[in-house]
């Protein structure tokens, strides 16, 4: 009899976190390691926030609590909710989960049966895919291509669309690309959506206080209320608030669905960390003035990185409205050799070389699903960011 359960091989492990792993492997093996590779803010949490934890330990709030959340904690993820984009939830449509990750996994798993379909537009979040299929559902993946700035185009989801689709999962700003919805655009992609009224909606929000030139983000149930009653809005405090490590993450939806995914939560997690609780609960209730200076900071990073890459041999990188990465084109380099020796026949090979020749870590693209591309993430220092660019451009430009 075999150990491991056959829906394993239904995914892989993340190959963000992979290469993440790899660099600080070589990093700690003395190698002179850049890593652009995390999607991981360098800032650090703010003090009022890291105080509230401190708090909360000193008056002895370390105990269980609700599956879905303190009470305090969903109220405040309520009103951020109404604060930031107009929506009007009550706690009971709000979930806390052990992170952003958590919420999609429950969602998917609550509600998908063996076949159901989810369109995924690509290139997309490494997760994605692996949750639906992890969960018995089948990923379709739409690609999305550069000349239409990495978006979902409406007929592009209408011929994605089958009798058996049950779920759209949109990213914005998008995680690789950077690349945001505005309104009208979500407008166009809600009137698909109303003709299709099976079709359940998980927006993941996570990136939208990240967004550069005035950028005004939007999302679904903002756009189309006729919505509400099959969109899932998820956001947390990992990348707004620089609080990864504190893995909360949240929801609004409708009553029956939270219930659905409160009860998987039970049995698998239970409730997030009560001193996570805690801080996430100052994050969104205290003063929210860091995030744009947090904001003007990644700006001046984003345009840096831009500017240098576009003066790489070989490569096109787009300047994107949101987030923290680029997505740059390598289709210029492929075909060739590097100066170490390396034949460059896919992003898989691009990337692999720079590590081992020049020590800079980056993503390829066909982690994400679009292959002939790489991630880079500016959530770093802007030094390092300069001289990991500088060593890009030594790499391409020593391509034969």
């Amino acid at each position: 009899m075999d150990l491991i359960a056959a829906r394993l091989d239904r995914i892989s492990p993340s190959q963000t976190i992979a290469i993440s792993t790899k660099a600080r492997e070589l990093k700690a093996a003395g190698k002179d390691i850049i890593s652009l590779s995390a999607g991981e803010p360098d800032f650090d949490t703010p003090a009022n926030i890291k105080q509230a934890a401190i708090r909360a330990i000193d008056a002895g709030q370390t105990k269980y609590t609700d599956v879905a959340g303190t009470p305090a904690l969903r109220k405040a993820v309520a009103e951020r909710f109404r604060l930031d984009s107009g929506l009007d939830y009550t706690s009971d449509e709000i979930i806390v989960s052990n992170g952003g990750k958590q919420v999609i996994y429950n969602a998917m798993v609550a509600t998908i049966n063996p076949g159901d379909e989810a369109i995924i537009p690509a290139p997309c979040w490494v997760s994605y895919p692996d949750i639906v299929a992890l969960a018995e559902g089948t990923p379709v993946v739409v690609p999305c291509m550069a000349e239409h700035g990495f978006k979902m185009r409406p007929a592009d989801l209408e011929a994605a669309i089958t009798p058996r689709t049950k779920w759209l999962l949109l990213n914005s700003p998008n995680n690789p690309t950077g690349a945001a919805y505005d309104a009208q655009e979500l407008r166009a992609l809600c009137d698909v959506l109303l003709r299709h009224p099976d079709i359940w909606i998980l927006t993941d929000d996570i990136y939208d206080k990240l967004v550069y030139d005035g950028f005004k983000p939007a999302t679904i149930v903002q756009v189309e209320p006729r919505l509400r009653d099959r969109t899932v809005t998820m956001n947390g405090v990992s990348k707004a608030y620089a609080m990864t490590g504190w893995r909360i993450g949240f929801a609004a939806a409708p009553v029956e669905l939270i219930r659905a995914m409160n009860k998987l939560q039970g049995q698998s997690t239970s409730g997030p960390s009560s001193i996570s609780q805690a801080a996430a609960l100052e994050a969104l209730s205290g003063p929210q003035d860091f995030i744009a200076e947090m904001v003007a900071t990644y700006q001046e990073r984003r345009d840096l990185v831009v500017s240098m890459l576009n003066q790489a041999s070989g490569l096109h990188c787009a300047t994107p409205e949101g987030a923290f990465y680029v997505f740059p084109s390598l289709r210029g380099c492929l075909g060739r050799t590097s100066a170490g020796g390396a034949r460059i026949d896919s992003d898989r090979d691009f990337v692999t070389a720079l590590l081992d020749e020049e020590g800079v870590a980056a993503v390829h693209g066909s982690a994400f699903m679009f292959a002939g591309h790489f991630r880079i993430s500016y959530a770093t220092d802007t030094e390092s960011l300069k001289e990991a660019c500088l060593r890009i451009q030594r790499f391409c430009g020593g391509l034969r």
